[in-house]
């Protein structure tokens, strides 16, 4: 693990722990009611009966693996519950803030009731606190995040950089999940599946065309295409599709000597092409001077690749050697 990720990791969790608070000691009294009014309960702690928890409308993880439920279930049984779920009050009734996959385990184990605590939390709140603590779990569906940030931005009309300064992490973070979305239904059903992985996903986004990016990725679950092998595929299709547009079909070596693009700069041109998911020209000439074309197809691509181009969000090019 590198220290980029551990820093990352830290920042996240530095960032939950600042929200949640320090949990519950396990030598703290608990005191046990079965049915206490959540209007009028005062207590830090209590037992509650698990039909009475309502679930987290702000959820963004739909999938639960089975196994993993199951496993915590055991360990339940054996060795009780470790930590309180943390819940809120809503209209009288008790709603799950953190702690769906201990709820889930707990009623699996066949078990009455489920320690939990009790928080003040706004709805704006709550989804920040699911967000980060499905962040920080490895096996949550890409999509499922991307979902959650663009349903978070949409309901609270912010913007991206707002959003990574509550979440305490890198805008590039939210910018890159959320490019997934613009990818056909069909392609975002399959990377839900596992049948495609992000990296997958983000190599289809520099083709313009629909169709292509469904062969593609038809291509790649067919032939177990690397993502490396796929970026690959890609740029070819890029180029061939640049030299379609501008009249350049390369038929014997007097067209080949005419050729104005070096290995260099075609080499940082499909880079960028990666990077901000569109058509990219780099012209330059024998001192050095040149121009940097950056295209789009209509105002929602525009206003993405501003962003990213923003000081806040600007991604570190690599220059190619």
């Amino acid at each position: 693990m590198t220290s980029a990720t551990n820093n990352k990791d830290r920042r996240l969790g530095k960032g939950l722990a600042a929200l949640l608070g320090t949990p519950l000691d396990e030598n703290d009294d608990i005191i046990r009611e079965q049915t206490s009014d959540p209007t009028t309960a005062k207590i830090q702690a209590l037992e509650l009966p698990v039909e009475e928890v309502q679930n987290n409308p702000f959820q963004p993880r739909r999938e639960f693996n089975p196994d993993e439920i199951a496993s915590l279930a055991e360990s339940l049984k054996s060795h009780q519950q470790l930590q309180p779920i943390l819940v809120r009050v809503v209209d009288g009734k008790y709603q799950l803030i953190s702690g769906e996959r201990r709820l889930r385990a707990t009623i699996h184990a066949g078990l009455p009731t489920i320690r939990a605590e009790v928080r003040e939390a706004d709805d704006r709140l709550v989804a920040e606190l699911a967000i980060i603590e499905n962040l920080q779990r490895k096996d949550l569906n890409p999509i499922e995040k991307a979902l959650s940030f663009k349903r978070y931005i949409d309901e609270h009309q912010c913007k991206q950089d707002d959003l990574a300064r509550r979440l305490g992490i890198d805008r590039s973070t939210i910018a890159n999940l959320m490019r997934l979305l613009e990818l056909p239904d069909t392609i975002l059903d399959s990377l839900q599946a596992g049948e495609l992985t992000a990296g997958h996903a983000r190599a289809l986004l520099p083709i313009g065309d629909e169709e292509i990016q469904l062969r593609t990725a038809d291509k790649i679950k067919e032939d177990s295409w690397s993502v490396r092998a796929t970026e690959a595929h890609v740029a070819q299709l890029l180029k061939a599709e640049e030299d379609e547009e501008t009249g350049k079909k390369v038929v014997n070596a007097t067209r080949q000597k005419r050729r104005s693009v070096s290995p260099q700069v075609e080499s940082m041109q499909q880079e960028m092409r990666m990077i901000l998911g569109t058509k990219v020209e780099i012209k330059s000439s024998a001192r050095g001077r040149g121009k940097i074309t950056i295209h789009f197809t209509d105002p929602d691509e525009f206003e993405r690749l501003r962003e990213i181009l923003s000081e806040a969000g600007r991604p570190k090019l690599r220059v190619a050697g």
